[in-house]
């Protein structure tokens, strides 16, 4: 009995929650890229192994940029402790707490890249932004759930800089911001944007908070005109009544203006790290070629964060992530960013159908897809985000995006046309993503699931359906969807204005659909050039620099007149810098300036249309 009640006794007792790790970061020298922090990490004494994050979600690779990681240095209490590196996992730390010690502080340094590295590991600061990406900053014991890990951060920033993200202020004092804690899931997935120039705008009324925090290499560049605005917050409006539920305490968008960063969208639940170059809000042209950032990343809380294949969510960022299935979490959330561009009014709907022949002109062009399924490239998605642009076209890169989107346009219009449109794939989504709004969690799922949630729209052999489109190597591309929905890839002349911007902003000629390759105005470099075009027969290769057409030095308007007459002249001749040595290519062609559009087929009715129509009323002050 009395063994009994002090059993009783010891269980009713409470439990001490685990002490926070603490972690210090110093961005005050943001302006000259270098970071760095000091963590406080309880530890017992005896062996410990501690881990820098490899495997970032949403990057879907082991992107952790372990070689930009400086000055490391472990103590407790006062003393220097010895440390060496796993000598086969690069990403950890090996090192003995000593006798009488509780916990083992860090210091650290993060040297942020003035160029390359892919999604956080590039450039995220300059002389007036920055943006803290938690996972660049951090050590955690190794073999712990990122779940069961507590941190309590703060952050010191330059002088008279302002910052905004999901993370929830503690407290503010001497210029140092303490947040309050959180799992180390969700410090990882909370990035917040600071700058001398930034701005934040609210964009919803009402229980849950959405804004969107933009900042900037100068003050000029945040001026976004109404009408954007007003797309941002029809976008909230849409998207909320598309999936039915919101499963998040408040969103904020991070929207970094800058010639000088990664250019890149990151999903993460409560927020999304977009970096675009600095004058896209008030350059008509350059804001035509983000027109889906946004909307794609705010549908990620849905699709990737909130819903997410059971491979893609390991325990821990020690743990590999298998992306078979990012024809689901990317495809499907492509197709549906250019829709929610369309429905929120940030996109046309001409830009909209510009934007679809587009994918499916590029998605054609990829030959390797005589080779790969694309489900393959979801797989291999680690390797082929940092792959080099030169011969692309015959490897394939991470083609589930695009794939993807003319994959779930096939599933739209397929229910749409065997419902008479009483069904489509927005009630997949409700039934998917929707469920109950309230706080963050996130819900497993296989492709099983899928096809059987698409079932309960429409029965159908949806298994066959995926199996044959995304597990199949398929030479030809998947046009069905944009012929269901009464259009046809078609190609003219004229240069249409997506097209365009991206020439002009880029400066480069876009001769993909003619000759097969793309060529930078300045030094005439050929990056890639597509199998199985004319260019590709002649014998241009990647690397190339045009020096000449049909006997004239390059020049945009020199290359663009040369391909107009081709029509006659059935061929045009490239004089051609390989590595020093020139050559002159005579490519037979006769199919002049090329460019893809839709062309609607008068006998199908416009599934398009209805595709974009908006599911909220339109506001009274965008009328």
């Amino acid at each position: 009995m009395i063994a009994s009640l002090l059993l009783s006794t010891l269980l009713a007792a409470p439990v001490a929650a685990p002490r926070p790790i603490l972690v210090e970061v110093d961005a005050s020298e943001a302006p000259r890229r270098l970071f760095s922090a000091k963590l406080h990490i309880p530890a017992a004494p005896g062996p410990l192994t501690l881990v820098y994050p490899a495997w970032i979600p949403g990057e879907h690779g082991p992107t952790g940029p372990i070689a930009d990681l400086s000055g490391l240095h472990f103590s407790a209490g006062g003393k220097e402790i010895a440390w060496r590196r796993d000598p086969v996992n690069m990403y950890a730390f090996k090192l003995d707490v000593p006798a009488g010690a509780d916990a083992v502080d860090v210091a650290l340094e993060y040297l942020s890249p003035t160029e390359g590295g892919v999604f956080t590991a590039g450039p995220a600061a300059t002389q007036q932004l920055t943006v803290i990406s938690w996972n660049t900053l951090v050590l955690s014991p190794a073999g712990k759930s990122s779940d069961e890990l507590t941190y309590q951060a703060s952050l010191r920033l330059p002088e008279g800089w302002k910052f905004g993200g999901a993370l929830r202020t503690a407290s503010t004092a001497a210029g140092r911001v303490e947040f309050a804690p959180v799992s180390f899931t969700t410090l990882v997935d909370a990035p917040l944007l600071a700058g001398a120039h930034l701005r934040t705008i609210e964009l919803s009324e009402g229980p849950i908070a959405h804004r969107i925090h933009v900042a900037a290499d100068s003050e000029a560049a945040l001026a976004a005109p109404d009408a954007v605005i007003a797309g941002w917050k029809r976008l909230v409006a849409e998207t909320g009544a598309h999936f039915g539920a919101r499963h998040y305490r408040s969103y904020d968008f991070l929207l970094t203006l800058s010639d000088h960063t990664a250019h890149f969208g990151l999903e993460h639940h409560e927020s999304s790290d977009n970096r675009i170059p600095e004058r896209s809000l008030v350059d008509p042209e350059t804001r035509l070629l983000s027109l889906d950032l946004l909307p794609h990343e705010m549908t990620h809380s849905w699709n990737g964060k909130y819903r997410r294949p059971a491979a893609l969510m390991p325990a821990s960022f020690e743990k590999p992530m298998e992306g078979e299935l990012l024809w689901v979490y990317e495809g499907l959330t492509d197709y549906l960013g250019l829709v929610f561009a369309a429905r929120s009014g940030l996109a046309t709907p001409a830009e909209f159908r510009e934007s679809l022949a587009r994918v499916a002109a590029e998605t054609a062009s990829h030959g390797g897809r005589s080779w790969r399924p694309t489900a393959d490239t979801g797989v291999a998605a680690q390797v082929l985000y940092g792959a080099r642009p030169d011969w692309q076209g015959r490897r394939r890169g991470v083609d589930f995006y695009f794939e993807g989107v003319l994959l779930w346009l096939d599933a739209d219009t397929l229910i749409r046309r065997s419902t008479n449109g009483a069904k489509s794939l927005d009630d997949f989504c409700r039934l998917f993503h929707g469920g109950e709004s309230g706080a963050v969690k996130v819900v497993p799922y296989t492709l099983a699931d899928v096809t059987a949630t698409l079932g309960m729209v429409l029965p159908y052999d949806w298994a066959g359906f995926f199996k044959e489109r995304a597990y199949t190597v398929q030479p030809q591309v998947n046009l069905a969807g944009i012929e269901n929905a009464g259009y046809k890839v078609s190609f003219a002349e004229a240069v249409p204005p997506i097209t365009k911007a991206r020439e002009s902003v880029d400066e480069l000629v876009d001769a993909r659909f003619s000759l097969g390759f793309i060529v930078k105005e300045k030094e005439g470099l050929i990056p890639d050039v597509l199998p199985n075009t004319p260019a590709d027969k002649a014998g241009v290769g990647p690397g190339m620099k045009l020096v000449a057409v049909n006997g004239r030095r390059f020049s945009r308007e020199v290359l663009r007149d040369a391909l107009r007459e081709t029509k006659a002249s059935k061929s045009i001749e490239l004089l051609l810098d390989n590595g020093e040595f020139l050559r002159t290519f005579k490519i037979d062609y006769d199919g002049g300036d090329r460019h893809p559009n839709l062309t609607a087929d008068p006998g199908k009715t416009d599934l398009l249309a209805q595709i974009i129509k908006p599911l909220t009323p339109e506001p009274p002050a965008a009328k």
